[in-house]
């Protein structure tokens, strides 16, 4: 196990109707007849990074690398030490940002909830002890270890707002197309179109397998945003001149468009796109201070 998939898995499981809590204040002093010596400013804590005036500490960013790097050499994946510091970082600064927004939501990570993680955790992995283990061999301490959870919990708490908040219907197109090499190919198809060729024989002519089939699918969706900005043009029954792209050229036909249920991995693609849209929007109002050399 690595912390990013135990705590993906705490997250989609354990973040929903949590209450906030209240918080707590520090009793003030009683008074007293002898002025008491003032309190010794503490140390500052080294910091990585400062996200609206919040701190991110270094003893937290480094110990995240470190099982960063290490979920590297266990996945057999390769990153350069500046990328790996940089993933890091972004992350903590996402995590942070998302667990303001919680706040400011009225969601704090209880100690009930934070329990019911670690109880599930140590379910998972074959018991406390197997849990404690787990703690020493990632590099956390179990007072560390609960402030990643609570953190972690507030940022999926958040994370869960955006994501439900995209419709599961939406106008969406049912579309083939016609994708060739090159622009002569192309230009020739969209001329026999022109003179009354049938689309869906050339499609099958280019490709006998799915008959150029594309699907339904909402905008946002496809990776070539330029075929869906051509497609969501059109009315069924029409197609559109060639437009080209990165990985060739396209005669693109509207079959259907109608507002319906959007299929599982539209609707994940939609969240994704709006988690990042919202992350996106959030730094660019935050004040973010990277404090690594």
């Amino acid at each position: 196990f690595t912390l990013s998939v135990l705590i993906f898995f705490l997250a989609l499981t354990a973040c929903n109707g949590l209450q906030p809590q209240p918080s707590t204040q520090t009793p003030s002093l009683p008074p007293s007849e002898t002025p008491l010596p003032p309190t010794p400013s503490p140390t500052s804590e080294p910091l990585a990074a400062r996200v609206n005036g919040t701190g991110i500490s270094l003893a937290d960013y480094q110990a995240e690398l470190g099982r960063f790097q290490a979920a590297l050499v266990e996945t057999g994946t390769t990153a350069t030490d500046a990328e790996a510091s940089q993933r890091v970082l972004d992350a903590l600064i996402d995590e942070a940002l998302l667990a303001q927004a919680a706040a400011a939501g009225g969601y704090q990570a209880g100690e009930g909830d934070v329990q019911a993680s670690l109880d599930q955790m140590s379910e998972k992995l074959g018991g406390a002890q197997a849990l404690a283990e787990w703690e020493t061999k990632n590099g956390y301490s179990e007072e560390s270890f609960w402030r990643a959870l609570e953190r972690s919990l507030a940022a999926a708490w958040q994370r869960d707002q955006i994501l439900t908040s995209v419709p599961a219907s939406a106008e969406q197109i049912h579309a083939r197309q016609i994708l060739v090499l090159n622009k002569e190919t192309a230009d020739s198809i969209y001329n026999n179109l022109q003179s009354g060729a049938d689309f869906a024989t050339l499609a099958e002519q280019y490709d006998p397998v799915t008959g150029g089939e594309l699907g339904w699918f909402p905008r946002g969706y496809l990776t070539q945003p330029a075929v869906e900005e051509a497609a969501f043009a059109l009315q069924p029954g029409q197609y559109s001149p060639v437009v080209q792209t990165e990985i060739g050229y396209h005669i693109i036909e509207v079959l259907e468009r109608e507002v319906r249920p959007l299929a599982p991995d539209a609707l994940r693609t939609l969240q994704r796109s709006a988690l990042a849209e919202w992350l996106q929007g959030k730094r660019a109002e935050s004040q973010i201070e990277k404090l690594l050399p």
